[in-house]
């Protein structure tokens, strides 16, 4: 027997499809269910399995598809400056792009399901000082380049990690991996690994510090300190229960929106970034260094760092350039200042993370790396460590 309010369902069908006072009908939204929809979860992640799948075939296949481009296609010859730049245009954009899709989606995924609030408070208070060297202690496992490591930038950043642990990572993530250890231990000995290794995580522990000391976060560009608000308040409206925890639809639905905006607005820089990238790796020769900066002046290590920073490679490939310089006489805090701010920073790199931070905040960085480096050079000089 219905209650003298209930609704038959036919008439509830009915009264939904009755025009408004305005003659509009009801819009969608007054209708829509907020419970999640609810999916196979079998076919979600066996769809989930695929797209993987298929972005690793994609990922695999950059190495010789961009050989094949600029030696097969092209014609250019190999081992030549240009045919060297242009390998490495089309190999690191499509490595980029790939990580980037790849990192923001899945960041995007978890943070839609974690209780970030929690995280970032604990990170926040306590935990700041243990978050630092959680920060550049990840960046050191990670083997990303300074471009590479920008989408889990991105996605460390809109989910409200403090500025400082994300600049922990990001300033150690291209300086240190295993690959490096391994390859610096063979070519230039234990001592020389050692000191890289406790430079490149005291770089990204005291950048961290002071970038948080500066309230940095200030300096973000607005789209990201608005994805970051949106975070914040959904996160708390799920902590106290007024808004439905997401399903895995809708948990895919935000991680793609998230994905295609910031792959939207970043996606022509990176492709201007390594094309200037690749114009210094393919024709900025080794042997200029040793001419003008082999002589120890007090001087030659700033310089060394400022020449450094616009130029683009990573730990695995400036290791053979780090032993070069070393054998042909220059010191070791001018050979370690300049190659540490090639692999930590780079005019690709720049121009993508112009697309995330304000003037202010890139100069900040920029700023920050070249003392941070030619204090360690100058400390070196000094020292005049013998690592043979």
């Amino acid at each position: 027997m219905m209650g003298k309010n209930a609704v038959p369902a036919a008439g509830k069908k009915r009264a939904s499809a009755l025009p408004t006072q305005c003659g509009c009908r009801a819009p969608a939204a007054a209708v829509r269910s907020p419970v999640p929809v609810r999916v196979n979860r079998m076919w979600y992640f066996g769809i989930g399995i695929a797209a993987l799948a298929l972005w690793w075939a994609a990922y695999s296949v950059i190495a010789p598809l961009s050989q094949w481009l600029a030696y097969d296609l092209f014609s250019i010859g190999k081992g030549t400056p240009l045919g060297d730049s242009v390998e490495f245009f089309f190999y690191d954009t499509a490595k980029i792009l790939l990580l980037l899709v790849l990192m923001v989606y899945v960041i995007g995924w978890l943070r839609a399901a974690m209780h970030v609030e929690r995280v970032r408070g604990y990170l926040a208070g306590k935990g700041r000082g243990i978050g630092y060297v959680l920060g550049a202690g990840f960046g050191a496992v990670t083997p990303f380049c300074s471009c590479s490591s920008i989408p889990l930038f991105l996605g460390f950043t809109t989910a409200r990690i403090p500025l400082g642990i994300t600049m922990a990572f990001l300033i150690t993530s291209p300086l240190i991996n295993e690959i490096a250890v391994v390859l610096l231990w063979g070519l230039l000995g234990w001592k020389f690994t050692v000191i890289y290794v406790v430079v490149g995580m005291v770089a990204g522990i005291a950048g961290g510090i002071i970038m948080d000391a500066l309230r940095a976060e200030r300096w973000l560009q607005p789209f990201l300190l608005d994805a970051m608000k949106n975070a914040s308040a959904r996160a708390a409206a799920v902590e106290a229960g007024e808004a439905p925890k997401m399903g895995l639809m809708e948990r895919h639905v935000f991680a793609y929106a998230e994905t295609s905006n910031i792959f939207k607005k970043v996606w022509l820089w990176v492709v201007v970034g390594v094309g200037l990238g690749a114009a210094l790796h393919g024709f900025v020769p080794q042997e200029w260094f040793t001419e003008n900066l082999g002589a120890g002046q007090w001087w030659s290590v700033p310089a060394a760092v400022a020449i450094g920073i616009p130029l683009y490679t990573n730990v695995t490939g400036i290791i053979p350039i780090m032993e070069s310089l070393l054998l042909k006489g220059l010191p070791l805090g001018t050979t370690l200042a300049f190659c540490m701010s090639t692999v930590a920073v780079s005019l690709p790199e720049v121009l993508m993370l112009k697309q995330v931070m304000r003037w202010k905040l890139l100069a900040v960085f920029l700023g920050l790396l070249l003392a941070i480096f030619t204090l360690a050079g100058w400390l070196f000089n000094v020292l005049q460590v013998n690592i043979f």
